[in-house]
């Protein structure tokens, strides 16, 4: 079988694809400071050939590992995300936590604060289970990791111009309910690809938790037309 990678979102840990039935994936963490840096160590550390999957931040990441390295990847899955540069909201919003977490705010008070846009609202309302996986997943990432996350957050790029010369097979994934990375963001994706499928679920930005057997089929099915 091909080996399978996954890259968690922004204060997010392996937790995320419980349930998916992958549990025999690679799930390295992001903590490095920089996209570039991350990338560097995510090509010395994994498997000469893989399936790369990702959501959100970790789909940035994965995005920008193909454009550099495209030979390395068999297929690629984007989650939950954006190939945009970032807003001047949004480095404003990073710089903010950023300066939170040094005045000794936890990571798990900052991901209370976003709850309403990682859920969608019937699945915050009414799964106190997945409220508290979400919260659990920003204690062990702990303080020093999402630090590192959002300074690697300030140094995205647009990535849209880099995907033209991505020619592997991408499957991406959007939340019909997602308030961070809507749908029409993965089809702006998709029409920079050669090879696109997009596929709209309903739920919100943390699909992997909300929707497992969903997700998991479709990370399957991608994975073992690798082999």
């Amino acid at each position: 079988m091909v080996p399978l990678v996954l890259l968690p979102g922004m204060n997010c840990t392996a937790d995320l694809w419980t349930g998916c039935g992958v549990d025999d994936a690679l799930t390295p963490v992001l903590g490095e400071q920089s996209i570039d840096t991350q990338v560097d160590r995510l090509l010395a550390e994994l498997p000469p050939r893989f399936v790369l999957g990702g959501l959100s931040l970790g789909a940035i990441v994965a995005m920008a590992l193909v454009a550099r390295a495209p030979g390395r990847v068999q297929r690629l899955c984007l989650v939950s995300t954006n190939a945009k540069a970032p807003t001047a909201e949004q480095l404003t919003s990073w710089q903010t936590w950023i300066d939170r977490l040094e005045a000794g705010e936890s990571a798990r008070a900052l991901q209370t604060d976003i709850l309403p846009a990682l859920l969608s609202p019937a699945a915050a309302k009414d799964r106190p289970d997945l409220v508290e996986r979400t919260l659990a997943m920003a204690d062990a990432t702990g303080t020093a990791a999402l630090r590192a996350q959002l300074r690697m957050q300030s140094t995205r790029v647009d990535l849209r111009p880099a995907l033209h010369h991505v020619t592997i097979p991408t499957l991406l994934v959007a939340g019909a309910q997602d308030a961070i990375c809507p749908p029409h963001f993965h089809g702006e994706i998709a029409a920079e690809l050669a090879r696109p499928r997009v596929v709209t679920i309903d739920g919100g930005h943390l699909l992997p938790l909300e929707r497992p057997d969903s997700v998991g089929e479709l990370l399957r099915a991608w994975r073992g037309a690798a082999a």
